[in-house]
């Protein structure tokens, strides 16, 4: 999605408007492009205030984006105002340059949040078939019984109550490693609960994240051992931003604490011990993650903080205030994570993974996730939570989130005491997690 496809689709939608205007007479020129340019530039205004007003994202969208929606807005004025008494190559054209110039903007738009990096992600994202190694809840039930251990993990789909929390969500999945098979009942393995970036579904992580590849790889070379891993819905649709907090757009926080905890031990013997339970996110999710651990220090222990922010961002820290608590400043201190760990003090037990890319754009975050790591970090670090920030090259997409939670996960493995799995340290060179660059630690 960042190679020959944005430009050649460009180049198409570029030659089906020109095709579709050129040669026109000199009144059409004056009178009817006017109107269909005009037609595109609401349309272009009427999107921009729409982001401005929801708060979808906390920057500036690229120009590129405003362009491609004035020149669909404008193919579809052509047709609206010079389809009929026109000869057919040019009705066909004009009809041609709407979903193209579309398609030139959401390609504009997936390069800007990241979201699919090749076009077989995106054809996934779009099908949402079936995932690799996924099963139903009876199906796993039965081989656990029959102590029947797969050779790689098994993937659910799980319907959980949103009872305490209230928060309308969409269904989660369950990652359960070779180990979770061996014994009945099964043994209370530690849990990653992962959340995904802004634009998400609960599948995101195993479709375009590699979270299931990395587990499976890790339980590989662990005797089937791994963390058991939980998709959580964060959102309730795709694009609702929620930050992981209770707040305008539902009580997001509670499901993710007072839902999906108790599921998972309930339902799938997993550990009740804090120390046993981490989360990890990328981009909002990570913002999340960190915000969990700080905020319910009795839930969760660790965290991997995926190029996240210094906080909860729906816009500037006023627009934050407004969208997501409804003007409440107590509320947005409560999930503001500077200050719920001054406030706290102390930590026992509590350790942080930052991994960040300096050089990824990402809105008003460009060049900021890095300073916002630093900072969070050297601030837990006084408050007794040890912490390290990992940098690697990449951008700010799944491609750079996959290799960054391939990279964490034997150091969270063995924080959250999973068998086999040896406590490390923060890595120390870069041949330790590939790509990364430096590695920073504190509070150790």
């Amino acid at each position: 999605m960042h190679g020959w496809l944005p430009p050649t689709v460009q180049a198409a939608a570029v030659v089906s408007l020109g095709c579709a205007v050129a040669g026109r007479s000199g009144r059409w020129w004056i009178r009817r492009l006017p109107l269909t340019l005009g037609f595109g530039a609401a349309l272009a205004m009427a999107l921009h205030w729409y982001l401005g007003s929801t708060g979808l994202s906390g920057g500036p969208a690229p120009n590129a984006l405003w362009l491609w929606l004035i020149l669909a807005g404008t193919a579809a004025g052509v047709i609206l105002v010079g389809f009929r008494g026109t000869q057919w190559w040019r009705r066909a054209s004009a009809l041609a340059g709407v979903p193209l110039c579309l398609l030139s903007a959401a390609l504009v738009l997936n390069a800007w949040v990241g979201y699919t990096p090749t076009v077989y992600s995106a054809w996934n994202q779009l099908t949402a078939g079936p995932l690799p190694d996924q099963t139903d809840v009876a199906t796993v039930t039965a081989m656990q019984r029959a102590h029947v251990i797969p050779v790689n993990g098994t993937v659910v789909q799980v319907t959980i109550s949103g009872v305490a929390s209230k928060f309308p969500h969409r269904g989660e999945l369950v990652y359960l490693p070779p180990a979770w098979f061996a014994s009945t009942p099964p043994p209370p393995l530690p849990v990653v609960m992962m959340i995904g970036a802004e634009f998400n579904t609960p599948a995101d992580w195993l479709r375009i994240g590699g979270a299931t590849s990395a587990a499976d790889a890790f339980a590989a070379a662990h005797g089937g051992n791994a963390p058991v891993l939980v998709f959580v819905d964060s959102g309730g649709a795709f694009g609702v931003d929620t930050e992981c907090v209770n707040g305008a757009r539902g009580n997001a926080a509670d499901h993710l604490t007072k839902d999906v905890v108790p599921f998972m031990i309930s339902n799938f013997g997993a550990s009740s011990d804090p120390a046993r339970w981490g989360v990890a996110g990328f981009s909002t999710g990570g913002t999340c993650a960190l915000d969990l651990t700080v905020i319910h220090p009795d839930l969760f222990r660790s965290f991997v903080d995926i190029a996240g922010d210094a906080g909860p961002n729906a816009g500037t820290k006023e627009q934050t205030v407004a969208r997501l608590f409804g003007g409440d400043a107590a509320a947005w201190a409560a999930f503001d994570p500077a200050t719920v760990i001054a406030k706290h003090g102390p930590y026992r037990g509590v350790s942080g993974w930052f991994a960040i890319a300096p050089s990824a754009n990402h809105g008003a975050n460009a060049g900021g996730q890095d300073v916002a790591a630093r900072t969070l970090c050297n601030l837990a670090a006084g408050q007794g939570i040890d912490c390290g920030i990992v940098t690697q090259r990449g951008n700010h997409d799944w491609v750079f989130a996959a290799a960054a939670f391939a990279a964490a996960l034997p150091w969270l493995a063995g924080q959250l005491g999973t068998s086999g799995a040896p406590h490390i340290a923060f890595p120390a060179s870069p041949a330790q997690v590939g790509s990364t660059s430096t590695t920073e630690a504190a509070g150790r």
